[in-house]
C-alpha cells in the first residue's frame, strides 16, 4: 500500500530518506511542523510581551512578520516547506508621532506660562491684597485733610494711608521678584532635565546602532521605543526637531537649529548668568570651558520656553507696569507737594521718595564708559526696558524691547520716552548697556517724611485787594506755577498798582524783572505771572487801585494745596496722559486677567488636541487587550495544530519504520 505522505514518492522512497537519514525528511512534514512551532511560538511570546507593556509609557505594540519557506522542487511540483518568522515589527506611525511631539511642546509651554501667569493675576486681581484699595485711601485720606487741613487726625491718617500704599507696592513688587527667582530655579533644573534626557538619547543612539549590527540589520524595536519616550520627555521640556540617520541613529535640534544630539553625541546647554542682568538666569550651550549665548527667544515649546515666554512677556511687563505707577504717582505728587506750604511756613518737600532707573553694563564691554539714566518726564515713560548699543565714534543705537523700535542717538545726552541717558567717555565700539526705567518703581517708593506738620496742603501765596480801592477790580486767589524747581522769590512780596489811566499797571517787588516791570497792559482775566505765581485780575480797577501777593504766613486753615493734591487721583498722568493712577493699574489687571484667560482657554484646547491625535496613534500602535487576547488564542490554537501535525507524522514515520522492518 503507498501512503500519500510526500506526492510523487512511494512509501518505500519515503522509508528510504528516513532511514538514510536523507535531506527530504529534513525539509518534510517534520520540518514543517517544527518551523509552525515555532512561528506559533514566537507570535505567542509576542503577544506576551504586547499584553505586559499595554500600560508602559511609550511602547508600540509588535508584530511577527511572517513568510512562507521555500518551497522543496519535486517531479510533482513545488512542495511547501512550512513557514518562517523574519522579523518581528513594531506598529509606528512616523507622522502620528511627529504630530503628537509638535502638539505635546505646544501644549507643554502653554500649561507653564497658564500656570505662571495665574500667580500674578490672582495677586493683582485680589481685591484685599491689590493696589486699587490702597490708592483709593491715600486720596480719601488726602480728600479729608483738605476738608480740614489744620487736623492733626486726619494729617495722621494721610501719612497712615501712605504708608499703607507704599507696603502695598513694594508687597507686589517683591511677590514679582519672588515669582522671577522662582523662574531662575525653573529654568536650571529644566536644563538639567534636558541635558539628562539628551545624554540618555545619544546612548541609546549607540546601543540601536550596535543591536543592528549583532543581529543582521534587525530591527531592536524595545530600544526604539524607549528612545522615542526620551525624546518625547525631552519634548515637553522643549521643542525639538528630530532628523532619522542611515544608521537607525537620531539627530536632535532645538530652537534655531543648533544640535541638542549628534549621534552618539549629546551637547550639553548650561544654566547662566545674564551678561546684561545679574539677577536673570538665561539658557546658554556649553561646549567644554566655552559658553555660546544664544536668543533667548529661539528657545520655543515645552516646559523651558513656555517660562522663558511668560519671564519675556508678562513678568517683566507686569512689574514694569507696576513701577510705573509708582514713579508715577511719586513724581506728580512730589512736583505738586512741593508746590505747597507746610504748617511751619516752608515749601513742601519730596513726600515720596522714588526709585531710579537701573542701568546694566555688559559684562562682555570692552570700554570703561558708564552710562547714567534720569527720568524727565515720567508721564511719557513706557512699560518697556531698553538695549542701548555704542556704534563707534559719539553714536549710539537704542532698541525699546517692547515693541524693538530703534533709535538713533548721534550723540549723548538724550531724551527718548521721558528718559534722559548720559554717558561718560571711555565706550568701545559693540559695548552694551541694559535700561530698566521702572523695574524698581514699586520696591523704591516711600514716604520720605514722618512728621505731620511737613504736609504741605497749603498754597505758600495769599493775594487781596487794598481796602481803599475804589474800582471794582478782583484778583483771584493765584496758583503757583507747576514748575520746578520753585521760584526763590515765590513768597516775596509782590505790588501791582494800576495806572492812570487804568488800562496799564505797574508790578514791584523782588524778583520782578526790570522791577518796577511799568506800563504793563490790563486784559481782563488775563494771566499775570510773576515769580512762579500766576494770578487773574477781573473787573474795572480804578487808577491806584493796588493789590498785593504775599506770603501765606497763617497756612493753618489753607487747603489750596491738598485740593490739587486730591485732583491727582482723576488726572490722566500714566502712559503720556491717557491714563490716571487708578485706570493704568486696572489696565495692568485687565491685560493680565485676560491673558490669564486666554492662556487657560488655549491650553485646555490645545490639551484636548493633543489626547485625541494620541487616541488616534494608540488605535495603531497601541496595545489593545481584546485584540491580544485573540490573537492569544489564535497563536495558541496554532501551535496546538503544528503540535497535531508533528503527532501524526511520528504516527506515519511508525508505520512506515514497521512495514520496512
Amino acid at each position: 500500500m503507498i501512503i500519500p505522505f510526500h506526492f510523487g514518492l512511494s512509501t518505500y522512497d519515503q522509508f528510504k530518506h528516513v532511514k538514510c537519514g536523507g535531506e527530504f525528511m529534513g525539509i518534510g512534514i517534520f520540518g514543517s511542523g517544527v518551523s509552525a512551532l515555532n512561528a506559533a511560538q514566537i507570535g505567542l511570546s509576542t503577544v506576551e510581551h504586547n499584553i505586559a507593556n499595554a500600560n508602559t509609557p511609550g511602547f508600540n505594540r509588535q508584530v511577527i512578520v511572517q513568510n512562507a519557506r521555500l518551497s522543496q522542487e519535486t517531479g510533482a511540483g513545488f512542495i511547501g516547506q512550512g513557514v518562517e518568522v523574519s522579523t518581528v515589527k513594531r506598529i509606528y506611525n512616523e507622522f502620528l508621532s511627529t504630530q503628537v511631539l509638535q502638539g505635546q511642546a505646544q501644549a507643554s509651554q502653554l500649561e507653564t506660562y497658564s500656570q505662571q501667569i495665574g500667580q500674578i493675576n490672582n495677586m493683582l486681581a485680589d481685591s484685599d491684597a491689590g493696589l486699587s484699595p490702597a490708592l483709593q485711601d491715600l486720596f480719601s485720606a488726602v480728600n479729608n485733610v483738605s476738608s480740614s487741613p489744620e487736623s492733626q487726625a486726619a494729617r495722621e491718617a494721610m501719612l497712615g494711608s501712605a504708608q499703607f500704599l507704599t507696603s502695598r507696592f513694594q508687597s507686589l513688587d517683591q511677590r514679582m521678584s519672588d515669582i522671577s527667582n522662582s523662574i531662575n530655579g525653573q529654568i536650571s533644573t529644566s536644563v538639567s532635565s534636558i541635558n539628562s534626557y539628551a545624554q540618555q538619547i545619544a546612548s541609546m543612539n549607540k546601543s540601536i546602532v550596535l543591536a543592528q549590527a549583532a543581529f543582521n540589520g534587525q530591527t531592536p524595536n524595545d530600544l526604539l521605543d524607549q528612545r522615542d519616550q526620551l525624546v518625547s520627555l525631552l519634548n515637553q521640556e522643549i521643542k525639538v526637531n528630530v532628523v532619522k540617520q542611515n544608521d537607525g541613529t537620531l539627530n536632535v535640534f532645538i530652537g534655531s537649529g543648533q544640535s541638542l544630539v549628534v549621534g552618539e553625541q549629546p551637547i550639553a546647554l548650561k544654566a547662566v548668568q545674564s551678561l546684561s542682568d545679574p539677577s536673570r538666569t538665561e539658557v546658554a550651550f556649553s561646549s567644554g570651558a566655552t559658553v555660546i549665548r544664544a536668543q533667548q527667544n529661539s528657545f520655543q515649546g515645552g516646559n523651558l520656553g513656555g517660562l522663558l515666554a511668560f519671564r519675556s512677556e508678562s513678568l517683566d511687563v507686569a512689574q514694569n507696569t507696576l513701577g510705573r505707577v509708582a514713579l508715577v504717582l511719586a513724581d506728580t505728587f512730589n512736583q505738586q507737594h512741593q508746590l505747597g506750604q507746610d504748617l511751619n511756613g516752608a515749601l513742601g518737600g519730596n513726600f515720596f521718595t522714588q526709585a531710579v532707573p537701573l542701568v546694566n553694563t555688559n559684562a562682555d564691554n570692552s570700554g570703561t564708559a558708564t552710562i547714567s539714566a534720569s527720568i524727565t518726564s515720567s508721564s511719557a515713560l513706557t512699560d518697556s526696558d531698553y538695549s542701548l548699543r555704542f556704534d563707534g565714534g559719539t553714536a549710539y543705537t537704542l532698541t525699546r524691547l517692547s515693541d524693538n523700535t530703534v533709535t538713533s542717538l548721534a550723540t549723548l545726552p538724550q531724551t527718548v520716552d521721558g528718559l534722559t541717558i548720559a554717558t561718560t567717555a571711555g565706550a568701545v565700539a559693540g559695548d552694551r548697556y541694559m535700561i530698566r526705567p521702572t523695574v524698581n518703581g514699586a520696591r523704591d517708593i516711600a514716604v520720605a517724611i514722618s512728621d505731620t506738620s511737613k504736609i504741605a496742603a497749603a498754597a505758600p501765596i495769599r493775594t487781596n485787594a487794598s481796602l481803599a480801592n475804589i474800582g471794582s477790580g478782583r484778583i483771584s486767589a493765584g496758583t503757583v506755577n507747576a514748575v520746578l524747581p520753585v521760584d526763590v522769590n515765590l513768597q516775596q512780596p509782590v505790588s501791582i498798582v494800576f495806572d492812570n489811566p487804568p488800562t496799564t499797571f505797574t508790578v514791584t517787588g523782588t524778583g520782578i524783572p526790570g522791577s518796577p516791570a511799568a506800563g504793563v497792559a490790563y486784559t481782563e482775566g488775563a494771566p499775570i505771572t510773576y515769580n512762579g505765581f500766576t494770578l487773574q485780575i477781573s473787573g474795572a480797577p480804578a487808577a491806584g487801585d493796588t493789590f498785593a501777593v504775599t506770603s501765606n504766613i497763617n497756612a493753618t486753615a489753607d487747603n489750596r494745596n491738598a485740593l490739587l493734591l486730591a485732583n491727582l487721583q482723576t488726572q490722566n498722568t500714566v502712559a503720556g496722559g491717557t491714563a490716571s493712577y487708578q485706570s493704568a493699574y486696572a489696565q495692568l489687571v485687565s491685560q493680565v486677567g485676560n491673558k490669564t484667560r486666554a492662556l487657560e482657554l488655549t491650553s485646555l484646547a490645545q490639551t484636548s488636541m493633543v489626547n485625541q491625535i494620541i487616541q488616534t496613534q494608540q488605535s495603531i500602535s497601541g496595545v489593545n487587550l481584546d485584540e491580544e487576547a485573540a490573537n492569544l488564542l489564535r497563536y495558541q490554537r496554532a501551535y496546538q495544530a503544528a503540535g497535531r501535525v508533528i503527532q501524526v507524522a511520528n504516527t506515519l514515520f511508525d508505520t512506515l519504520l514497521s512495514l520496512g522492518g
